[in-house]
């Protein structure tokens, strides 16, 4: 959040069973978290039906065994898992997906590899 990219964020549970941390008035719900399990397991599920999270469903731009990028209009959501947690960070407007992706992606290359 320090980074000015990104107006909530969470850290997610490493399976997605669960929220561990979250910036106020921003949730992941089960069912959610549920459709990102299906979004990392087959790409082709996320593009076919986008990414829901916050109660907001963005279309998929990205989607990989790593990370999972979205927009809705010029906002956006950025998900990447990490090997023991999962990032999601969500932009507004005034952000570009690919610099805030950039923040996220580096946090989650510092977390599975520190110095």
């Amino acid at each position: 959040m320090g980074s000015g990219q990104f107006d909530k964020a969470g850290i997610l549970s490493h399976d997605l069973s669960g929220v561990e941390a979250s910036s106020p008035g921003f949730s992941v719900s089960p069912t959610e978290l549920q459709s990102l399990v299906a979004a990392f397991k087959d790409k082709d599920v996320a593009f076919a039906n986008g990414i829901t999270v916050g109660g907001e469903k963005f279309v998929t731009i990205k989607a990989d065994e790593r990370s999972l990028y979205g927009k809705k209009g010029k906002e956006g959501i950025v998900v990447v898992k990490a090997v023991s947690c999962v990032m999601v960070a969500h932009h507004a407007e005034n952000v570009q997906t690919t610099n805030a992706a950039t923040v996220v992606e580096n946090l989650v290359d510092y977390i599975n590899n520190p110095r």
